[in-house]
């Protein structure tokens, strides 16, 4: 249960009479009502308020069911309305019948002289589910006297009626008028408060009568038809300090609930980006010492490359670099020169590891749009991809093609590759593609040689190689790392071996996460 909704089942249980037990020495509500009847008789001949057209009156029947006579016509049964029973000493009302309801006005805009007063003028943006102590916006004393604004005296129930704030509710401390989309009622004989609590319960209710329109809202007239379970008045008092005790623990609820929920979701996410932070550390699955040792591997892989090259496959790199170890230490050898790199190695690795750069282990490059002036180059089998193709490591494939004219203009990359994308808010996000495809220029791709495809995968998923990624883009407005920056990114390399173990592994964790 959320915050929100154990607020609602409290209120719920208040308005129904289970919130607080009920006292058989307290006065009926009957009689306080047939008070609220002569007090409004009273202000009517005061000239205070003004007489209702047709006032409503709700009864017991004979058969013990609710009856209501509206004006001069015949009683008749509302069963069918009466939502819930409600204790003996309790009765139905509408909401009309226990107050002086109104709504505001909007004097016009056109005349300065009706703003900027000393009269407080609320519009719905200003109710706060509370106590109103401050209104941003006022009005003039001419606007009160020429316009059909009205003034709600302090203690007044305020409520939304239009758009977004519709059913929000507030308490005036203050002497106020309001716009046009707020109806305000000064309770006549009954405690304002227990009003107030009563048409917060009744906000989804009231959202529900105003959909199906441009704009949502519900009418004054809607509004006093409402049916109210109305308590004796000190049980009115009792309801409200029930409630104010309960709301603080609500609050707090709230607050746990809100923050296990976020633990909750965010669990999954934090416990897959520890998995692949364990899995290129070396810690996911135990080391073989049969294994051959990453070293080995990487020796295949420049063989392969040069085999590649030999055949014209690739051009030779014209910076190879060669990552290894000497007196405990990590050294590389680029363009000639030899550097000392322990200050760029993140973390350790286990002895049968090593490190390389990213594009030491396969052919990197970065993609390419044909130009839209050729519109023979779009539309075809190729498919075409951008970053917001790219969705939780899955590739759609559908949303563009290429040609084969476009396709001879694209950079195309094999099934096995990766792509990732470098720039932008999604920088980071990877998949592995199982066809061949072309794709855009804000994604980087890596197609692996001899080499698990899943493996450089996962370190490119890691928390490690992501954060290096945006480290390296900069702190630019737009994001953006270039190939040759990305080309130059440290990796581990475990075994061939491992990185079969650590994928499937990793797979099954992850399985297990999702089934949770």
């Amino acid at each position: 249960m959320t915050g929100q909704q154990l607020k609602n089942s409290i209120l719920q249980m208040a308005v129904q009479g289970k919130l607080v037990p009920q006292d058989p020495n307290d006065e009926p509500a009957s009689v306080l009502l047939e008070r609220i009847r002569k007090e409004k008789e009273q202000l009517v001949k005061e000239g205070k308020i003004k007489k209702e057209k047709n006032p409503s009156y709700i009864f017991r029947g004979a058969d013990n069911l609710p009856y209501e006579k509206v004006g001069k016509n015949e009683p008749v049964c509302i069963a069918d309305e009466v939502p819930f029973e409600i204790p003996e000493s309790w009765e139905w009302v509408r909401l009309g019948s226990i107050g002086d309801w109104g709504s505001g006005a909007t004097p016009s805009r056109a005349v300065p002289e009706y703003y900027d007063g000393d009269i407080p003028w609320l519009k719905t943006g200003d109710l706060n589910d509370g106590y109103i102590k401050y209104i941003p916006e006022s009005i003039s004393k001419l606007a009160l006297e020429k316009t059909s604004v009205r003034l709600n005296p302090t203690g007044s129930i305020l409520i939304a009626m239009y758009g977004a704030t519709i059913g929000k509710v507030g308490i005036l401390t203050f002497p106020a008028t309001t716009n046009q989309a707020c109806c305000a009622c000064l309770p006549i004989e009954i405690f304002n408060e227990y009003l107030f609590y009563f048409l917060m319960s009744q906000k989804v209710a009231f959202v529900k009568q105003g959909e199906g329109g441009a704009q949502p809202n519900i009418s004054k007239e809607k509004i006093v038809a409402t049916l109210m379970p109305l308590p004796p008045l000190a049980e009115q008092y009792r309801i409200v300090a029930k409630i104010k005790e309960l709301f603080p623990l609500v609050k707090k609820y709230k607050e746990a609930y809100s923050a296990v929920s976020s633990l909750n979701n965010s669990f999954p996410d934090l416990l897959k980006k520890s998995i692949l932070q364990e899995a290129v550390q070396g810690k996911l699955v135990p080391q073989d010492p049969s294994d051959e040792p990453a070293s080995v591997l990487l020796e295949r892989i420049r063989a392969e490359k040069e085999r590649l090259i030999q055949e014209g496959k690739i051009k030779r790199d014209k910076h190879e670099s060669i990552i290894y170890r000497r007196d405990n230490s990590h050294y590389e050898k680029l363009d000639g020169i030899e550097r000392c790199i322990d200050d760029e190695i993140p973390f350790e690795i286990p002895e049968t590891w090593e490190w390389c750069r990213l594009k030491t282990v396969g052919i990197t490059q970065t993609g390419n749009t044909p130009s839209k002036a050729h519109p023979e180059y779009i539309g075809g089998e190729i498919p075409f991809i951008t970053p917001g193709d790219i969705q939780n490591g899955t590739v759609f494939y559908d949303n563009q093609a290429l040609s084969m004219e476009g396709k001879m203009v694209a950079r195309i990359c094999p099934k096995g590759s990766i792509l990732q994308v470098c720039i932008g808010g999604s920088i980071g996000k990877a998949a592995i593609i199982n066809k061949k495809v072309c794709f855009n220029q804000q994604i980087n791709s890596i197609s692996p040689i001899i080499i698990y495809s899943e493996y450089i995968y996962t370190i490119m998923q890691s928390p490690y190689f992501l954060k290096n990624i945006k480290k390296q883009a900069g702190g630019t407005a737009t994001p953006i790392i270039n190939r040759g920056i990305w080309d130059y990114l440290l990796i581990p390399i475990a075994p061939i071996s491992e990185q079969n173990r650590i994928v499937e592994k990793q797979r099954e964790l992850f399985d297990k996460i999702s089934l949770n």
